[in-house]
């Protein structure tokens, strides 16, 4: 597990460069998650790490297999200094935990729910979670065990996740798209959803 987590730090340090800041929670029955802040000019990016230390399980499956599974980790990025996103760390810590506390698979196309505000006066509760590849590389390990996949994170309104819920992930990202939506904005409105 540490070997794992170690490697995983180390390609996020290849992706976004040295993290500025850093901090841990840990939940009752779960693992320590971390939680790493990039700074990259006017962007802040948050990635986990410790949600790799296991491959993610089927619900189920009678038995996690303790080796075989999908692995992955997430990254939030948003524009720095319009507010304190930095309150982001422990939803971002329950995101990454809910693999262990609820036994979820984690997947691009995935919607996830805090309940609360990301972030102080944040005008999102959930996130879409997007397609591995981009800021960082997927990470190979040793066989059997599956990638570390980095997937990025995409904050979402309530309206936009109840669109999303029954119009689907692609649609959503269609609208974002075309509006042409700065999803980095931490305090942007709502796409127009008519």
């Amino acid at each position: 597990m540490a070997d794992v987590l170690a490697l995983v730090e180390a390609r996020l340090r290849t992706g976004l460069g040295e993290p500025d800041a850093r901090a841990a929670v840990t939940f009752l029955g779960t693992d320590r998650i971390e939680v790493l802040r990039f700074t990259d000019g006017d962007v802040v990016r948050y990635a986990t790490l410790g949600m790799s230390a296991q491959p993610m399980a089927d619900p189920t499956a009678a038995l996690a297999d303790p080796v075989k599974g999908p692995r992955a980790e997430l990254v939030l990025s948003v524009r720095a200094g319009l507010t304190d996103t930095d309150k982001v760390l422990r939803p971002l810590a329950v995101l990454a935990a809910s693999p262990q506390v609820e036994g979820l698979i984690v997947a691009p196309g995935a919607s996830l729910d805090v309940g609360e505000p990301l972030w102080p006066a944040a005008p999102f509760t959930s996130v879409l979670v997007a397609e591995s590849g981009g800021l960082v590389e997927d990470l190979d390990l040793d066989a059997p065990m599956d990638p570390v996949r980095f997937l990025p994170l995409l904050p979402m309104t309530p309206n936009e996740a109840a669109w999303k819920r029954v119009h689907g992930a692609a649609a959503l990202q269609e609208r974002w798209l075309t509006s042409g939506t700065d999803l980095r904005d931490p305090l942007r409105r709502s796409v127009s959803l008519d």
